[in-house]
């Protein structure tokens, strides 16, 4: 989920997103979701033309890997946390802070939505982009 840091209730839970990604992982271990996730969201904000990442994760094991704090013990990880990485150095500057779950309510409930909407027969994928700004300058879907 992207929310546009010049907002002023941008670090609000409830803040309404610019866009969202909703994506059916299948089975994976919880670490190797959050870092799929991450990188899913990074894309996000890279084709949106964001320059800065503030990311607030409620996974410490991949903030403090992020910073450098931790190292990348599991095998599973490491080309997720490389390619994290990678795609950071494209932004200007990011930071990253650990969150309690229970400030990250709207990511669970994308991926429970994925999951109900996988089960129910429809797209493991599902991304909310914001309108884009026709030649004469108003939104359009």
């Amino acid at each position: 989920m992207l929310v546009d840091a010049a907002r002023p209730d941008a670090i609000d839970p409830d803040a309404p997103p610019l866009a969202t990604i909703s994506e059916y992982l299948g089975i994976r271990t919880n670490n190797v979701a959050e870092y799929t996730a991450l990188l899913r969201a990074l894309a996000l904000a890279e084709e949106l033309g964001g320059r800065e990442a503030t990311l607030l994760l409620d996974s410490l094991l991949i903030v403090q890997q992020l910073h450098g704090r931790w190292r990348v013990k599991d095998a599973k990880l490491a080309p997720l946390h490389a390619e994290a990485r990678q795609r950071l150095r494209g932004f200007r500057r990011w930071s990253a802070s650990h969150v309690p779950r229970a400030q990250n309510r709207a990511a669970d409930r994308l991926c429970n939505e994925a999951i109900d909407r996988v089960l129910a027969g429809g797209p493991a994928v599902v991304v909310h982009r914001p309108p884009r700004a026709a030649a004469g300058g108003s939104p359009t879907g």
